[in-house]
């Protein structure tokens, strides 16, 4: 097949997939994955899985303990959700997405079982429960190791929960997609609790009290053991450094010093430290003689780490940042670490959010970053109208700050003439953010397509 035609056939099969009920259309049940994956011989249980749950800070944790992984000299499957970019983003194995003709070629073997497993239910597969059999049948095939598995929406019911992990990672909860979850810290946390499986080990980010007693509680009545941050693990000492910052981390079975990590805030510094506790855990599930990890790989893979769309500097002259801070407490995040790892004269911001999401919330810890906004629209039908949006905003910033551009590409010419019209020589700057969607058109549009 010539390259145009296997790019053609690609397209093709990712239109034939998006088709589907998209991933925002949640119906609680694990049933047509099942079926699908007992059709194919049940690939997932042909690997040990490290599950990683949470409000926030899935994806960049899932990163850092897959590169963790590969340091031990481990092959690694990596599914995270959603794209930046491409959908082979979120079907990863050995730290490189998985190629055009993989994609083709694993949806052509599955999909005879597909359109029997659709047969079968009252429903047929959605895109996200595609995706997840597809990345299963790639990890089983390829063999991989071990599969850093993150969690599409919740956890007891997601299609992933189809594995038992040896592991089980809940980054921070917080209120989130409460269309679809419950509308409560305890509600959500007994959700995303569903992932913690008997004798397997729970690894805990600092939580709100509320959530941690729900965690704990689950754990407990599963014979899971735990490990929490603050207790027996979490961050020692962190300093802002060139590009990122400087970590101590204190492990479950040592301490690792002098860590660079390529990636801003105190967040992604928890991150880190779930991440090595997870490492860690899985060695000790593995009842590994040597369950301690090296420090000289644990620096090497800290140091290699990147997040896409996660503070990402898309662009210099002035600085222009994509993140993909999408709820209030994503959003708090991202404010913190912009203010302590970056020194703006003048900030402008680029926000596009999702209709259904805390609009408020989200402009809310802007307010005090942010000169001035530009409101617009990402490439999503979920995308709030920017009119609706700049209604809102006015309401948090005034109406003098307020600025409304009908695309993104215009938004952010704008943002960027509103930011070097007044600031500083060199020290102007630009955040996009609001959702995954706005961040990764962002990266889209000022690097280039993915495919």
């Amino acid at each position: 097949m010539s390259g145009d035609s296997a790019h053609a056939r690609y397209a093709e099969v990712t239109a034939q997939i998006l088709a589907r009920a998209p991933e925002t259309d949640i119906d609680p049940r694990l049933d047509r994955v099942s079926t699908l994956l007992d059709l194919l011989g049940d690939p997932h249980r042909n690997f040990r899985v490290i599950h990683v749950t949470g409000t926030n800070g899935k994806t960049s944790t899932a990163r850092m303990v897959d590169a963790l992984m590969r340091a031990r000299g481990l092959r690694t499957g990596r599914y995270t959700s959603p794209h930046l970019r491409t959908v082979r983003e979120r079907i990863v194995v050995d730290g490189e997405p998985v190629s055009q003709e993989r994609f083709v070629e694993t949806y052509d073997d599955i999909r005879p079982y597909i359109e029997m497993a659709d047969g079968i239910g009252d429903a047929p597969l959605s895109f996200f429960e595609i995706l997840t059999v597809m990345a299963y049948a790639v990890f089983a095939d390829t063999p991989v190791d071990v599969a850093v598995v993150e969690v599409g929406m919740g956890g007891r019911w997601d299609a992933t929960n189809v594995v038992d992990g040896d592991v089980a990672v809940v980054t921070p909860i917080g209120i989130d997609h409460t269309e679809y979850l419950p509308d409560t810290v305890e509600g959500i946390a007994e959700e995303k609790a569903g992932i913690i499986k008997p004798d397997s080990i729970a690894v805990l980010a600092q939580q709100p009290v509320a959530a941690a007693e729900v965690l704990l509680r689950n754990a407990s009545e599963v014979g899971a053991r735990v490990a929490r941050e603050g207790l027996e693990f979490g961050v020692l000492n962190r300093e802002v450094a060139v590009g990122g910052q400087q970590l101590t981390l204190k492990g479950l079975t040592g301490s690792y010093d002098n860590l660079f990590l390529p990636l801003f805030g105190a967040h992604q510094a928890s991150n880190a430290a779930v991440a090595v506790a997870a490492a860690e855990a899985f060695a000790a599930a593995g009842e590994d003689a040597d369950a301690g990890l090296d420090p000289a790989l644990v620096a090497e893979a800290l140091a290699g780490v990147d997040s896409p769309g996660r503070l990402e500097v898309v662009r210099t002259s002035p600085t222009v940042i994509a993140d993909a801070a999408h709820n209030p407490a994503g959003t708090a995040a991202t404010v913190a670490a912009v203010e302590e790892a970056f020194s703006f004269s003048r900030l402008v911001g680029v926000v596009a959010i999702m209709a259904d999401k805390d609009v408020e919330g989200i402009l809310d810890p802007l307010e005090p970053l942010l000169d001035e906004i530009v409101v617009t629209r990402n490439s999503s039908p979920r995308s709030l109208d920017p009119e609706t949006l700049a209604a809102l905003a006015v309401r948090i910033f005034g109406e003098d700050r307020v600025h409304v551009a009908p695309r993104l590409d215009d938004a952010i010419d704008l943002a960027v003439g509103r930011a070097e019209e007044d600031g500083e020589f060199g020290g102007s700057g630009v955040l996009v953010t609001g959702s995954v969607v706005t961040a990764g058109d962002a990266v889209h549009l000022l690097r280039g397509a993915g495919e």
